[in-house]
């Protein structure tokens, strides 16, 4: 869990945006959006391997 304190002299806006930086990097909202549907784990397997592809296609091409 992300938690920030009060600085003396902070205002509550950047007592915010160092909270959301926090979040972010922390990874927190990407893991309850990736979580928010069951996937199985073949169907995980099958979404890797065609980002893999399209990975390996974008870096061929770029190459």
């Amino acid at each position: 869990m992300a938690s920030v304190t009060l600085r003396s002299n902070e205002s509550q806006d950047s007592l915010l945006k160092r909270f959301r930086k926090k979040v972010v990097k922390s990874g927190v909202l990407s893991t309850v959006r990736r979580k928010r549907w069951f996937i199985s784990k073949s169907e995980q397997r099958r979404m890797d391997k065609k980002k893999a592809i399209r990975r390996s296609y974008r870096k061929s091409y770029e190459a």
